[in-house]
């Protein structure tokens, strides 16, 4: 079974088991056809569902470049991936503590150098070595667009997982995968298909900034686009819709900010163990939304 190559902050594996009471009953009954993920992330809905059901077809797209890349190369070259996979982590576990942290930091440097043109394995191996190796999984962008996110200390990473990388690129020929905006499905989409949106949230408190990975601030206005985008898609193409966000319920009881966008749709609290808060205090338990069409 291929599952997500990556650690991603956010992932949504735990959730699954949740998820399964919230699937619309026409995936049970074979009748969708389409699955499409426009904020494919880590994946795990993906690989879930497509393993799972009978879906004939499937778009996965996302504007974080650098990841939109991997995936491809897992697609379309997993051999030379794994390759040069294999050369970091022997390196990488010959190392020192000291030494892996000035390894990581010259390959960060590398990464936000280097262009894909140059060199597309090498591109990829690096984002997924740098993803296994530094704190916490994150992948965080400056102002500059530049990864800064600093070196985990993990004792014995796995950087390569062969016979994960060959599972995926084997689903993944079947996989439509794009560098794009969430509303560049809108013409594939119909009344076969499944969207699962799963946008970078809205921050839960006034601390919590981690809302971008591609360069770029989900602001409010963001969200509010991504409302009238699923409102559009559910009148006009009656697609089943999923979509999940941060539950600002979380913090603040009286802020119906969701409450007041989707009130026209079913939404639903799963619970969700999320530990990248930097205040070991207010990592645990929160609700998260699921909304649904359907």
């Amino acid at each position: 079974m291929a599952k997500p190559f990556l650690k991603w902050a956010g992932g949504k594996a735990q959730l699954l088991k949740q998820f399964e009471s919230y699937y619309p009953k026409e995936l049970h009954q074979g009748e969708i056809e389409q699955y499409i993920e426009p904020f494919i992330g880590g994946g795990a809905v993906f690989f879930a569902l497509m393993q799972r059901f009978p879906i004939q077809y499937s778009l996965i797209s996302d504007v974080n470049v650098d990841l939109i890349l991997t995936y491809q190369v897992i697609q379309q070259q997993p051999e030379q991936l794994v390759t040069v996979l294999a050369q970091y982590q022997q390196q990488y576990r010959q190392l020192s503590e000291e030494k892996r942290s000035q390894f990581f930091y010259a390959t960060r440097e590398q990464f936000n150098t280097q262009s894909p043109d140059q060199n597309r394995i090498t591109k990829a191996a690096q984002f997924i070595f740098l993803n296994k190796t530094c704190f916490n999984g994150l992948f965080r962008l400056n102002a500059k667009g530049q990864f800064n996110v600093p070196f985990g200390r993990y004792k014995n990473p796995t950087i390569l997982d062969e016979a994960n990388i060959f599972a995926v690129s084997g689903l993944l020929q079947r996989t439509e995968i794009k560098l794009a905006s969430y509303q560049d499905c809108f013409s594939v989409v119909n009344d076969r298909t499944l969207v699962y949106f799963d946008p970078p949230y809205r921050p839960v408190s006034k601390t919590a900034h981690f809302t971008t990975y591609s360069g770029s601030i989900f602001t409010d206005k963001a969200q509010l686009e991504l409302a009238s985008f699923f409102k559009k898609l559910d009148v006009e193409k009656k697609a089943k819709l999923m979509l999940s966000n941060s539950d600002p319920k979380n913090e603040n009881k009286a802020d119906h900010f969701f409450d007041h966008l989707y009130a026209d749709y079913r939404i639903h609290r799963v619970t969700a163990h999320r530990m990248i808060n930097c205040q070991a205090n207010k990592r645990g338990q929160i609700n998260e939304l699921l909304i649904t069409n359907y």
